[in-house]
C-alpha cells in the first residue's frame, strides 16, 4: 500500500495516524520531497496532487477515510489485513 501524501495536509496526517494505528504496512510518499512520487500521483488523478491518495494493487482512493482504505485492502491485498488491528469506528470517518 503506497500512500501519497504532503506536509501540513491535515487529511494527510489524519489518515496516516489512523493507517499507523491499525498497523496496516504502508510505503510513504512525500510529494513535496520526492518529484517522481509527485509525477506518478499527477497521472493517478488525472493532474492533479490531490492528497491523501492511497494506492492498493491496481486501485486508487483519492482523500478516503480510514473505512475505505480498510475496505481496499480487504478486497485488493487482504493479506495486509493479517497484522493489521481491527479498526474500532468513532463516528468520524
Amino acid at each position: 500500500m503506497t500512500v501519497y501524501w504532503r506536509r501540513y495536509c491535515p487529511h494527510c496526517m489524519r489518515l496516516r495516524w489512523q493507517i499507523r494505528r491499525a498497523r496496516l504496512p504502508t510505503r510513504e510518499l512525500n510529494i513535496w520531497e520526492d518529484s517522481a512520487a509527485a509525477a506518478n500521483l499527477r497521472s493517478i488523478t488525472g493532474g492533479d496532487e490531490i492528497v491523501p491518495t492511497v494506492v492498493i494493487g491496481s486501485q486508487a482512493l483519492v482523500n478516503p477515510t480510514i473505512k475505505q482504505t480498510l475496505a481496499l485492502v480487504a478486497a485488493e491485498a487482504p493479506h495486509l489485513l493479517g497484522k493489521a488491528r481491527r479498526w474500532r469506528a468513532t463516528g468520524t470517518g
